[in-house]
């Protein structure tokens, strides 16, 4: 067996999602979705070692408020967490979104009254319709 595929003999999906629960439940939940995003868990394992790692050199509570932030905004990689430390969005508050909020009156909308409901015209006596 090669020696890069040796290396990861010891590790399992199960090991690192240990390691992953110690540091937080976003990152246990980065890391479950790394894994759970391949055919074959051991395929992810770069990307997890990757991510755990950022923890030497942040900090663990930086890594999970990184992978918080990676969560809420839908993009699970390793380099993009590592750009959301390196950047120190980590420790900044995510914008809230805007509500979403319809206009009640405006120039273009018009009302029932201007135009009444149109009903489609009467089949002539004997005639059937196409959907029967």
């Amino acid at each position: 067996m090669p020696e890069a595929h040796r290396r990861y003999l010891d590790w399992t999906p199960e090991r690192l999602l240990r390691w992953a629960r110690k540091i937080g439940p976003a990152t246990a939940a980065v890391i479950e979705r790394l894994l759970a995003a391949r055919t074959h868990p051991q395929q992810a394992f770069d990307a997890c070692f990757g991510v755990l790692r950022l923890a030497n050199g942040f900090g663990e509570p930086r890594l999970e408020a990184a992978c918080a932030r990676a969560l809420t905004i839908g993009t699970l990689s390793y380099k993009r967490i590592a750009s959301i430390l390196e950047k120190g969005l980590d420790q900044r508050p995510l914008r809230e979104p805007e509500p979403l909020t319809l206009p009640l009156e405006h120039a273009n909308l018009r009302g029932s009254d201007v135009r009444p409901l149109i009903t489609p015209p009467a089949l002539p006596p004997g005639k059937a319709s196409s959907t029967q």
